[in-house]
């Protein structure tokens, strides 16, 4: 290693640590902002400095959401070049705080999922103590779980946050664990279903263009008809999961704006499909160019409707907690505060941008390789199966549906793959069994030359022959094999990506209700 080699590692590592101290410096500038706001404007209310550490808290929750759930939205755009990373950081980061303002809703469950009974605690201080002990576990979670890598659910987060403290105040009895069996089944659940439908409309998408000797023909004819479908699952999907915050929208309806959406976006971009494919060639590299703006919008919309929802990860608690020390009482509802709503709006904006990078590379190109084809499968499954649990009932998480949906169009490309290529494989092991027959008449030939007596010139010369021929055989032999191997050992998705995901998906929940159960203890220690 010369000594420029040396002097560049060292230039990148100064660079690299200088982003990162910049990094944190934001970070921390936002935090210790929310808690001086909120010791100021608080200063005379009983039990104000809670409140000022829970706010501190709130906001670095908001900051981890940002950094691990937001790439569900916009990593398989990033993954498939729909959108670069600043691109997606800007739009993800705009429509998820717009998302928090305009939609978050006046009201949010103070005790996530009714996990907990009201009752459980003591007095209004044991509630705050409890609230603030999940905030900070709940945020430490996802930390560590951002710096393994690992995409897991917020919403499991803070609900095992809750749930520890739960239990630290009053006991196992005071948990509902049958609410407790329906979001563990959700670890099952979620990642079926959303994998399940992203496959379906991956492989309709194939047998509908891609296999498709005359792509064009269908590209105009289908292209259309996906992108309305699109429509119209992410209208519904908005109705039901954003703006019925904002009015109250119940199922027929979101679905019939959703499907007046639909016709409408159908007619406008048939045309501009019939103008583009003039210009295109017949491939499938051209069908994924014109997935690239619906991609565009999808990411936008699940931002915007992530901001709606999942804001009350961060504030619900924290909008609990504000309750309880102004009014002295325990409200399994509360009202949230607009600085409250700011500070888990602008929070999960500002943890994107700065930490959100990482997973969104994780989600858009660590776990499979996704083109715009595969992404606009991704999101549908997002969209879809969200509609379908919300109206069945069923327990699902975001996060979970979207890993689930990337893990649905890889193993769908190992399947047509090894479906397609076993032919191929087995022409391979027929070729490597003749070479082998070959290789073992060239040796047998050689030894009874060798071992011949009074040999010839020509047999001297055959000899030497023979040895050239063996080795150029050995070497097609090892060609062969290596070719075999790497045929019958594709993976379209890494397995070690599905294994730590995994793994971080099913301790979520225990894991942060062991951080929040040893933080409630720790309060409850200093506070008696």
């Amino acid at each position: 290693m010369d000594i420029r080699t040396v002097k560049k590692m060292e230039k990148k590592a100064v660079k690299s640590s200088k982003n990162d101290f910049t990094k944190l410096g934001l970070a921390l500038f936002f935090m210790v902002g929310v808690l001086f706001y909120s010791s100021v404007t608080h200063s005379g209310v009983t039990n104000s400095l809670f409140l000022a550490i829970a706010a501190l808290f709130g906001a670095y929750m908001a900051l981890n959401i940002g950094a691990n759930d937001v790439a569900n939205n916009v990593g398989p755009a990033v993954g498939s070049r729909a959108l670069t990373m600043g691109g997606a950081i800007i739009i993800a980061a705009i429509f998820e705080a717009s998302g928090a303002i305009i939609a978050g809703g006046d009201v949010v469950g103070t005790i996530k999922k009714g996990i907990i009974d009201p009752a459980a605690f003591v007095d209004a201080s044991q509630f705050i103590w409890a609230m603030t002990a999940a905030l900070l576990a709940g945020g430490l979670w996802l930390n560590l779980a951002t710096t393994m890598g690992a995409p897991v659910s917020t919403t499991h987060s803070i609900v095992g946050g809750v749930m520890g403290a739960g239990i630290a105040a009053s006991g196992f009895g005071a948990v509902a664990w049958g609410t407790m069996g329906t979001i563990a089944a959700s670890w099952v659940i979620s990642p079926l279903l959303g994998g399940v439908i992203a496959a379906l409309f991956l492989f309709t998408i194939k047998k509908t263009m891609i296999y498709k000797e005359d792509k064009l023909s269908a590209m105009k004819k289908m292209v259309p008809l996906y992108v309305a479908v699109m429509g119209w699952a992410f209208v519904t999907y908005l109705m039901l999961k954003g703006v019925k915050h904002i009015v109250k929208i119940d199922f027929p309806t979101a679905l019939g704006i959703g499907f007046a959406a639909a016709v409408a976006i159908y007619f406008m971009v048939k045309p501009m499909v019939a103008t583009a494919a003039v210009s295109l060639r017949n491939h499938r590299d051209d069908v994924n160019k014109l997935f690239t703006i619906p991609l565009i919008f999808a990411a936008a919309l699940l931002s915007f409707a992530h901001g709606a929802n999942d804001v009350a990860n961060a504030v619900g608690p924290l909008a609990g907690i504000a309750d309880a020390v102004q009014h002295s009482v325990i409200s399994t509802k509360a009202s949230i505060p607009m600085w409250v709503m700011l500070v888990g709006a602008i929070g999960i904006a500002l943890g994107l941008a700065l930490y959100g990078p990482k997973l969104i590379r994780t989600v858009g190109s660590e776990i499979t390789e996704l083109d715009q084809v595969r992404a606009y499968s991704i999101a549908m499954a997002a969209a879809i199966t969200v509609i379908v649990a919300s109206q069945l009932g069923l327990p699902v998480s975001s996060t979970h549906i979207a890993i689930g949906g990337v893990f649905g169009v890889g193993f769908l490309r190992e399947f047509l793959y090894h479906t397609k290529e076993e032919e191929l494989i087995r022409v391979e092991r027929r070729q490597l069994a003749e070479d082998e027959k070959v290789l073992n008449a060239m040796n047998a030939e050689k030894e009874t030359l060798e071992a011949k007596e009074g040999k010839s010139q020509e047999d001297y010369e055959r000899i030497v022959q023979l040895y050239q021929m063996i080795e150029e055989e050995e070497e097609k032999i090892r060609i062969d094999k290596k070719q075999l191997k790497r045929a019958e050992k594709i993976k379209y998705v890494k397995r070690d990506a599905i294994k730590k995901i995994i793994a971080a998906w099913v301790i979520t929940v225990p894991a942060a209700a062991v951080l929040s159960a040893a933080i409630f203890y720790t309060i409850r220690g200093m506070m008696l």
